[in-house]
């Protein structure tokens, strides 16, 4: 019985120690970005020797490439649990930026690994949407419903994702980003919510029929 518990443990203890790294190369990325992280500013987050994270992550490319992958794994998911059930263009189109919105507030590293992969190409420069595919599929995807029902005029999903989606990342990225007296919490309801009520309502303004 112990020879079967010792290794059902070990992989536990492995399991933990991977997320442990993962979690805190997220947090190490979104203050540092890519180019100036070192693995031993990950290890020094965890708590552990830099060979241990060379163990599980060989290089710091590989590293970066299982949070980005984990960031937009998550997202994506975070999106169809919110849409489930949801038919209408405009009820997903509204639930896919509230999905968005809430993703990033309550996980803000996230907020700021996307924004400065945006900025900088290094990390991606082979293929910038390598990961962030689904992303831009989710919301291509809400707004050729919405065209094709009539509910939408046509529209460019490009031109929504930056001139409205966008400012989910400029909200989480800037609250403490604005000089003295401009600071806030993103989660604070007293913010947050009329930040949403925005969002809803440039989309709304942006994909309506002419009459």
């Amino acid at each position: 019985m112990a020879s079967i518990e010792r290794p059902v443990m070990r992989q536990a203890r492995g399991d933990a120690t991977r997320q442990a790294i993962l979690d805190a190369a997220e947090r190490v990325f979104a203050r540092l970005g890519y180019a100036a992280a070192r693995l031993e500013d990950v290890a020094l987050d965890v708590g552990i020797r830099r060979p241990s994270i060379v163990y599980y992550f060989p290089n710091k490319q590989q590293l970066y490439d299982e949070v980005e992958a984990g960031i937009f794994a998550a997202m994506h998911h975070y999106v169809v649990e919110r849409l489930s059930g949801t038919e209408r263009p405009m009820d997903q189109l509204l639930g896919l930026f509230d999905a968005w919105l809430d993703f990033l507030v309550a996980r803000p590293t996230a907020a700021r690994i996307i924004q400065r992969l945006i900025a900088d190409l290094g990390p991606r420069g082979d293929n910038p949407v390598r990961f962030s595919e689904t992303a831009l599929v989710d919301i291509e995807r809400v707004i050729a419903a919405g065209v094709e029902a009539g509910e939408f005029r046509p529209v460019s999903a490009m031109h929504i994702l930056n001139g409205i989606a966008g400012g989910a990342l400029f909200y989480v990225c800037n609250a403490a980003q604005l000089g003295e007296g401009r600071s806030y919490d993103p989660a604070d309801p007293a913010q947050l919510e009329p930040f949403r009520a925005l969002l809803h309502t440039l989309a709304k303004a942006a994909v309506k029929v002419e009459a």
